[in-house]
């Protein structure tokens, strides 16, 4: 197929081969961006860090790692070590640890799995120093979204000025601790776009297996994962409509990276800030907002471009480059994102060119060593708790925080019958089915058969040696329980006051110590 990427239009239709044979030894990558609901120990109220960063330093030191601090406006944020990056999401009531990809196959699950627990094991330590703890929610079920709380708890980043003031999102709908556990998995660059088609098709299923945020400001929601309905709350009010489009599910499968890419830059859409450096840092760096609102796309064709500095209002102009490309890959919000570095940057009008071939960008891409993961974005946050433990023993508990990626890696691992299964059900009403698994999860017929076949087909593409990985959403598909269902058991038998109903989350809802359910491998972090 070959697109007019200025209009959209399709020239001419050819099916590009996305056959597995040329990867049938590919090995992939595993990782994982736990997104943690930080609570009072004593209260269950939301809690901003303040000691944590402190804390954790000490504790990564004493394990004989290598430490770097970053800050903002004088506060910390992140401490990074060789194997994880541990910061915040959009607030200091809601941490975020991005763990270092692991080698996948035979042993990747275990080897991610036990990278993860220790890093939740120095989490839940440094939280101590600020007398906290982490909840398995993911949504804080009792927190404010008032403006002084947004205030006072929302990191300052630089680029959420921009989306507040100039893109009028409503970005405080999310600082109650809206949290995800974020499953990533590499991919071949001729496998990407089907992959990202499964993932964004098939995420039903982890709304509804994952789901665990049926509260919102002390109230139910009637929601099973309310987290889910954020982004239409966010972009809804936005000034530019191309924001919410974004974070809409597509009318059709993507075809190939040029086609995505299209539907993610091209018309009627507007870029976000751009930066003035090479950078890949695009929550933090000073960015140009450009002139007349372009797509990315006409500014990517224009020689130079007029605009705004977000950090002191100076007039600029921006050249066009292709870090540009690939520095506003985060711009849309679909269940699952394509993700990409590449070892070294192509001219623009290489990028610009490829783009303009069927199959062009993946050539590009290949070309110049790009490394491509799927993001996925719609498994709540996650964490093994006395209610699970009691109710399902400790090796179900133990699989609880990996279990996303084990889906994901499955899926990914057995495309082919991944993607028949799509054909099979049909995109639109893959699609349909979204708000079904927001609201009813499993208690859904639809809903349940479809996590039936995709845990079938994430289970033929493990290594055997893997497969107890899924225990989780298996027991959850069987029981047609999430742990959405096991939270509101709780809040609803706690009574009627918030301070009740809070003790009893913080009694069998708060994340436990990996040693609870007796973590036991002896394979070592290999990376």
């Amino acid at each position: 197929m070959d697109w007019d990427i200025r209009t959209g239009t399709k020239v001419t239709t050819r099916p590009i081969d996305s056959s597995s044979r040329d990867v049938q030894s590919y090995q992939p990558r595993l990782g994982l961006e736990m997104e943690m609901v930080v609570a009072d120990a004593r209260s269950g109220a939301s809690l901003p860090v303040k000691k944590y960063f402190d804390a954790l330093l000490e504790i990564k030191r004493a394990r004989g790692l290598t430490c770097s601090q970053a800050f903002l406006d004088g506060r910390c944020v992140a401490v990074h070590t060789p194997l994880a990056e541990c910061g915040l999401d959009n607030g200091f009531n809601l941490l975020e640890t991005a763990l270092v990809p692991v080698q996948g196959g035979v042993g990747g699950l275990d080897r991610l799995a036990q990278l993860a627990h220790q890093e939740l094991t120095d989490t839940l330590q440094a939280l101590q120093a600020d007398g906290a703890c982490i909840l398995n929610v993911a949504q804080h079920p009792a927190c404010a979204r008032s403006r002084s709380w947004y205030e006072d708890t929302c990191v300052p980043r630089p680029i959420y000025r921009e989306l507040r003031e100039h893109r009028g999102w409503h970005h405080w709908e999310g600082i109650d601790a809206k949290a995800q556990n974020g499953a990533n998995t590499s991919v071949p660059v001729g496998q990407a776009v089907r992959a990202l088609n499964v993932a964004v098709a098939l995420a039903p299923t982890s709304i509804a297996l994952f789901a665990n945020s049926p509260l919102e400001s002390g109230v139910r929601t009637g929601y099973k994962e309310n987290r889910m309905t954020l982004w239409s709350r966010v972009f809804g009010p936005s000034r530019f409509p191309g924001d919410l489009f974004l974070s809409t599910y597509p009318d059709r499968a993507f075809h190939d990276l040029a086609d995505f890419f299209n539907w993610m830059f091209g018309p009627g859409t507007v870029t976000r800030g751009l930066p003035m450096s090479l950078s890949y840092d695009y929550k933090s760096v000073p960015v140009v907002i450009l002139d007349a609102d372009p797509s990315l796309l006409e500014f990517l064709h224009a020689r130079q471009w007029t605009g705004r500095r977000t950090d002191n209002g100076l007039a600029v102009t921006l050249q066009p480059q292709a870090q540009h490309f690939v520095y506003s890959q985060i711009g849309q919000f679909l269940d699952a994102r394509l993700r990409y570095r590449m070892d070294q940057l192509p001219a623009l009008q290489d990028v610009l060119h490829a783009w303009r071939q069927d199959g062009g960008l993946e050539a590009l891409f290949a070309a110049y060593g790009a490394q491509l993961y799927i993001e996925a974005r719609a498994p709540g946050a996650g964490f093994a708790d006395q209610a699970l433990l009691d109710a399902a023993g400790p090796d179900i508990a133990r699989s609880m925080l990996v279990s996303p990626t084990a889906l994901q890696a499955g899926l990914l691992g057995n495309l082919d019958q991944a993607w028949q299964l799509v054909n099979d059900v049909g995109w639109k009403q893959l699609g349909e089915l979204r708000l079904v698994a927001m609201r009813a999860g499993l208690e859904d017929d639809r809903v349940c058969a479809l996590c039936a076949d995709v845990l079938a087909v994430a289970r033929a593409g493990l290594p055997p040696q893997d497969v107890h990985w899924l225990a989780y959403p298996e027991f959850v598909q069987d029981e047609r329980r999430c742990a959405a269902d096991r939270l509101l058991d709780t809040w609803t038998a706690a009574g009627r006051s918030e301070q009740a109903r809070l003790a009893a989350v913080l009694d069998r809802h708060c994340a436990l110590h990996p040693q609870q359910f007796s973590w036991r491998s002896s394979l070592s972090a290999t990376f």
